[in-house]
């Protein structure tokens, strides 16, 4: 029998570093990580998701995505066909974005982030914000793998703009009940652990070890 192939797209800016963790049988599936690319001029999101479905050298592929690595594996479904599509501590249609989204998108105030400071988390690093948020520094520096204030700025303007209005048919979400960025109360129909975070792909990889074989084999 094929193994079957199980791609992974990271989160915003994240490198595949993320997916440390996961380990899926070998026997049973070819897991492939993906990485981020450099946006082109004004490239729109449906034709960056068709770029990176040039990567995918199987067919009926599962696709598994975290935070805008879950929106960017939706986009690709409507260029190629998929066996699946899991999505993890994200969003199925932007109707699950937080107020503070919207008002971002009317406002066009996420114009305004200053994203020299994500490229420069060495700096702020140095600094002690509390232990909560020095932790999840160090966990930004090792896992932020691309500093292109280009890709941050589209990749940011990409999220508050997606234009989904409703979830993709058969669509898996996976989803921490103390998620900041994607609070659960705007999600509906997911997989819910409680306990976890924006960052559940770290710290529920047991979790996701044991079942994530699971969802992707299920009909």
């Amino acid at each position: 029998m094929s193994k079957v192939p199980v791609y992974f797209m990271p989160g915003l800016a994240a490198s595949a570093l993320i997916f440390e963790r996961i380990a899926l049988s070998e026997e049973i599936f070819e897991v492939i990580l993906l990485e981020w690319e450099i946006p082109l001029e004004k490239e729109s999101l449906s034709d960056y998701a068709f770029r990176i479905t040039q990567k995918i050298k199987h067919p009926n592929p599962v696709l598994i995505g975290v935070s805008f690595g879950g929106i960017l594996v939706q986009e690709m479904a409507l260029h190629i066909k998929v066996r699946k599509i899991i999505i993890i501590s994200s969003v199925k249609s932007n109707q699950e974005f937080p107020s503070r989204f919207k008002l971002a998108k009317t406002t066009k105030a996420y114009k305004l982030i200053p994203m020299n400071l994500i490229l420069n988390l060495e700096n702020l690093a140095r600094f002690s914000f509390g232990e909560k948020i020095n932790q999840r520094l160090k966990l930004y520096e090792k896992f932020l793998s691309v500093r292109d204030i280009r890709y941050l700025e589209w990749a940011v303007e990409q999220v508050i703009l997606w234009n989904r209005t409703k979830p993709v048919d058969g669509i898996i979400h996976i989803h921490g009940d103390a998620d900041d960025v994607f609070p659960i109360r705007n999600i509906k129909d997911c997989i819910t652990l409680k306990g976890a975070t924006h960052i559940l792909i770290l710290s529920k990889y047991k979790w996701l070890n044991e079942n994530l074989p699971r969802l992707i084999m299920k009909d």
